[in-house]
């Protein structure tokens, strides 16, 4: 209270007051016992963990586009993007499941099925994204010579990295489904990006030559090393919270919910890269450098909706489990109000300083904040409705969803092949645009027909079904 009092000598009464109110609510928070707080903590650990992602991820970009040049840093994130994208969809799903099945079997005590999840989600993870690695090794032997030369052995060695970063994603899904906020996010968004810049800058000092294929050796090495120590330290955590014991398996139940998350989180992974991708197919390197910085500069503000996504789900399911309807509709509404505040502040900040931090990418790099710009306006249009594909997921509504982001994706693709040719990285951005709107949109209208809850940053009564009541399950 004593830094209240000083700011009272020096700032408006208005700001006072708003700053006694927030500092309340932080102390609420960190001393609150009940889910809700839970929740909240989690959401502030993960948006602190986001925060210094950014930055680490932001700079590390920055260092390896002055270090290759745009044409082979537009070669790096094209096939790196590629890899994170089947690399996920490598888990089909499993890694979500976690977090759906987890918690409910946790609260019934069934440690044996906690088990047989824990393993049957690395296991397959593993064995889908080698057997895609495979496939894709093999693709790029018969069909190398159609294939811009400059791209070939990063694509070779891009599919090695596939199975640990399946893994990653499993590993991390564990961690959230335990609260293990730290566990979960720091590996992947703090650890992996600074041990890629260390061994980038290492090969550099060893006198290597600084391309495209170096950095993506130093990734892929990067991505083992840090894959490994999370298993190790998430099993053991594992170990300690549920003794050993016997195995059960439902896979039959997991793969059911599995297989339309992997639906849903494929759609949403192409719909938040496929730009990248359709760029490298029609477009130079150096101009998906452009579009890629942009885009990584605009992924400041993605990280907030990120943070309240890692902490809504566990709640969502948690209170779906409870069959507690009226407390889903108010943690809905308040989920909507802590993505889109936030999101519009940051978003408007980086906008105001996209000039400068783009030309840290280096000298042609300006021509990417029409492109900030843009994105932007869709990001804010999602945040309107908060994490809804996530509140769907976790209430057994995923096929709808999975259609939903089937609908957006497929107006991407369809904008992005329209738009790229005639406007260049700007069609990427408008395409983009375009199919966040259209997401934003039907996650609204599937919301409320399907669940009764108005979920709308300018709802009138937050927390209340529009029809009275809230339909769970």
């Amino acid at each position: 209270m004593a830094l209240i009092e000083t700011a009272g000598r020096v700032l408006p009464p208005r700001t006072v007051e708003w700053l006694a109110m927030l500092v309340r609510q932080l102390a609420e928070v960190i001393r609150g016992e009940d889910e809700t707080a839970a929740a909240q903590r989690m959401a502030l650990i993960a948006f602190g963990i986001r925060v210094v992602s950014a930055a680490i991820a932001f700079a590390s970009q920055i260092v390896l586009a002055r270090l290759m040049g745009d044409f082979e840093y537009g070669i790096f994130v094209f096939v790196w993007v590629l890899a994170v994208i089947l690399g996920n969809l490598s888990c089909l799903g499993f890694h979500t499941a976690v977090i759906r099945f987890l918690p409910q079997y946790r609260a019934e005590g069934a440690d044996d099925a906690i088990r047989g999840l824990a393993v049957t989600a690395r296991i397959f993870a593993l064995l889908s994204a080698t057997l895609i690695a495979a496939t894709g090794i093999a693709a790029l032997y018969l069909l190398g010579d159609r294939i811009e030369n400059y791209y070939v052995t990063p694509l070779f060695i891009g599919a090695f990295a596939l199975p640990m970063i399946a893994l990653g994603d499993v590993l991390d899904g564990t961690a959230r489904a335990n609260g293990w906020a730290v566990y979960a996010l720091s590996p992947t968004y703090i650890v992996r990006p600074l041990l890629i810049l260390i061994f980038v800058v290492g090969a550099m000092m060893l006198g290597l030559h600084t391309d495209a294929r170096t950095a993506l050796l130093a990734t892929l090495a990067a991505a083992y090393l840090t894959t490994v120590v999370q298993f190790v330290v998430i099993t053991r955590k594992l170990s300690r919270r549920f003794m050993a014991g016997a195995l059960k398996i439902h896979f039959r139940t997991w793969i059911v919910v599995a297989l339309p998350i992997f639906l849903i989180e494929g759609f949403y992974f192409m719909l938040t890269n496929a730009d990248v991708i359709i760029v490298g197919f029609y477009l130079p390197p150096e101009k998906v450098a452009v579009y890629f910085a942009a885009a990584k500069t605009m992924a400041l503000v993605h990280f907030v909706f990120f943070a309240v996504k890692a902490a809504a789900a566990p709640r969502f399911s948690s209170l779906v489990s409870d069959g507690d309807a009226p407390g889903l509709a108010k943690f809905a509404r308040q989920a909507v109000h802590w993505t889109f505040w936030p999101s519009l502040a940051v978003g408007t900040a980086v906008i105001a300083a996209g000039p400068f931090l783009l030309s840290l990418f280096g000298p042609h790099f300006g021509d990417g904040h029409p492109v900030m710009i843009i994105l932007l306006a869709g990001i804010i249009a999602k945040a309107t409705v908060g994490p809804g594909e996530v509140l769907l997921t976790m209430v057994g509504e995923q096929k709808i969803c999975a259609a939903i982001y089937a609908g957006a994706l497929a107006a991407n693709i369809g904008l992005n092949v329209l738009l790229i040719p005639i406007y260049g990285i700007a069609g990427a951005a408008f395409a983009t645009m375009g199919a966040m709107m259209i997401e934003a949109l039907l996650l609204h209208l599937i919301v409320r027909r399907r669940l009764g809850i108005l979920l709308f940053i300018g709802a009138r009564s937050p927390g209340t079904p529009v029809d009275g009541r809230t339909r769970v399950g």
